[in-house]
């Protein structure tokens, strides 16, 4: 009887033994894939580790030079090293300093490798510079100072992934303008968030400006059929500062007391409400990444005072840009504009008059002049562009009070002779490989 008690009790142990080392090994699983407790009042308080900040290396930036002189290069051509070797030559030769690059085009697609996993997840991704960085880092040592230029609303893969936050149609459809191109509400936040990431990635590359091209609402196209389910159906209808000026003073004849002068806020168009509240998010949300960024504006924002119907009021970006950049290529003025037949035959005038007149309105904001670089054009169109008439833009500009400027053309294949050498003596030795 006392065998078989023995006997009993220690396969009572056996059993407890092993159900203590097997709830050791659950514990000991748990504690090693399981997510970290979280400890409450009254709890033993135990030290936990905080996870560790992404730390940025520090990306090394040229400084902006005192006047900037670009040439344009698309991605396509920023894939072929001997167009590279050739743009470069041009540059290290002549009074050109800088280049624009395309990161993000008309297509919607992010052209380089952002390395941030929130863009990657979206699939707009086209990497077609995958040597992007290391040619930024030669253009460096060349002291190029280069810039990243991000087409923003007009965005047709994001407007179909996300046709929420995209201009659509009265039937809830994606708009698109006459180039079956779609655009993103200019009121998307969910979008604006998007776009900064995209130039917050190419800032740690190494580009020195970021250029924010298409920062509008849509301007061709079926405008009757159009609405925007962010902007609000105010957006939709066409601005007439005209006629909100006579109703203010309509208002003011009637209550001489209650409206003393009319109010410059109440003379904004929608439109241009809606833009400059994008202007202002991006503004805030760039400065603290340190380096400066810049608009593309249509060339006539510089002469006219309404949006164009498109949201763009010089006034409305010139304090949240560091640079203004007024496309003012000459063929793209109408017929009759300042009473020449065809404005692409009169280069200087064109830009001329374009640039003086966006230099008083700069000065009466009480902002540097040379806040203003102009989008100047060495491509054909309504004229031949020849040495004589891409030279002629540049003396406009200089003729202005202005100095920098940013050059188009879409071959990327620039006039030759066209670009002065003089300027060349301040800068250092520079040095390129093919």
């Amino acid at each position: 009887m006392v065998e078989k008690i023995k006997e009993h009790k220690i396969k009572i142990i056996s059993i407890v033994v092993g159900i203590i080392l097997a709830a050791s090994i659950v514990v000991a699983v748990k504690r090693h894939y399981a997510p970290p407790p979280t400890y409450k009042m009254g709890q033993v308080e135990v030290e936990k580790e905080e996870p560790k900040a992404i730390e940025h290396p520090k990306v090394f930036h040229i400084k902006t030079p005192p006047y900037v002189k670009a040439a344009y290069v698309t991605s396509w051509v920023a894939t072929l090293k001997e167009r590279r070797f050739k743009l470069v030559q041009l540059i290290n030769t002549t009074e050109l300093n800088a280049i624009v690059i395309d990161i993000k085009d008309f297509s919607g697609k992010v052209l380089f490798d952002t390395n941030d996993p929130e863009i990657k997840k979206i699939g707009n991704e086209d990497i077609r510079m995958k040597d992007l960085k290391a040619w930024i880092e030669e253009l460096h040592k060349n002291n190029i100072y280069v810039i990243a230029r991000l087409t923003v609303f007009q965005d047709p893969l994001y407007a179909e992934k996300f046709p929420d936050q995209a201009v659509q149609t009265d039937t809830g459809k994606v708009w698109r303008d006459r180039n079956n191109l779609a655009f993103v509400d200019v009121s998307s936040q969910q979008f604006w968030d998007y776009i900064i990431r995209i130039a917050k990635a190419a800032e740690q590359i190494g580009f020195d400006e970021i250029n924010f091209d298409y920062v509008r609402f849509p301007s061709d196209g079926n405008m009757k059929d159009i609405k925007f389910p962010k902007s609000g159906p105010e957006a939709e209808g066409k601005d007439n500062r005209q006629t909100r000026l006579q109703k203010l003073l309509v208002a003011k004849k009637a209550s001489p007391n209650a409206v003393a002068t009319p109010n410059i806020v109440d003379l904004k168009s929608p439109k241009q409400i809606k833009l400059e509240a994008f202007f202002k998010y991006l503004h805030t949300e760039m400065q603290p990444v340190g380096i400066p960024i810049s608009a593309d504006l249509f060339g006539m924002i510089t002469t006219n005072h309404d949006d164009l119907g498109i949201g763009q009021v010089l006034e409305s970006a010139a304090p949240y840009f560091d640079y203004i950049c007024p496309m003012v290529y000459p063929s793209h003025y109408p017929r009759g504009y300042l009473n020449y037949n065809n404005p692409a035959d009169h280069p200087y005038e064109i830009v001329h008059y374009a640039m003086s007149e966006g230099v008083k309105r700069i000065k009466k904001m009480k902002l540097d002049p040379q806040k203003l670089r102009p989008w100047l054009q060495d491509f054909n169109m309504g004229a031949t562009y020849d040495v004589a008439k891409v030279q002629a833009q540049i003396k406009a500009t200089h003729d202005s009070g202005l100095h920098s400027y940013l050059m188009w053309d879409p071959r990327n294949k620039y006039t030759k002779g066209a670009y002065s050498a003089e300027a060349k003596s301040d800068i250092p030795t520079r040095n390129v490989t093919p």
